[in-house]
């Protein structure tokens, strides 16, 4: 799946339709510099799954989870201070991976030998006020 936009009201239609394209997939690893707008994307993903909680960037806590319309579980990480992959081991990462719940990470490259098979690889590039989003599964 490839597809560019260049203003936050069409995040909608871009988190909808990655939903859509990776239906029956719950681990999207999101790859991009600071500033693309994988916070952004998540959040909308999130408010489209039915999370009603305040979708923030876990920087610090590392993890944050939130409920989506169901009742069930939504882990959103960013591994942007990690030091070392030890942390990761250090919080469960597997209890949240294999859950079978969605999850979302952020600065992924951090912890990406311990990603589980399959999962949706998101890429977040900006030219010139337009991002370009790219994505597929990762065997």
């Amino acid at each position: 799946m490839e597809q560019s936009f260049c203003h936050t009201d069409q995040l909608p239609d871009v988190a909808s339709a990655l939903l859509r394209e990776f239906e029956g997939q719950r681990f999207f690893a999101f790859f991009g510099s600071m500033g693309v707008g994988k916070t952004t994307l998540i959040k909308e993903l999130c408010h489209q799954l039915g999370v009603e909680d305040n979708v923030c960037s876990p920087t610090f806590a590392i993890v944050n989870q939130y409920s989506d319309r169901d009742g069930e579980p939504v882990y959103h990480f960013d591994f942007y201070r990690l030091k070392d992959l030890n942390e990761a081991y250090d919080i469960g990462y597997e209890e949240y991976f294999y859950s079978d719940n969605y999850c979302f990470t952020e600065w992924t490259e951090k912890i990406e030998p311990l990603l589980p098979s399959p999962y949706v690889r998101v890429t977040i590039t900006e030219d010139n006020g337009t991002r370009h989003l790219e994505a597929h599964i990762e065997e």
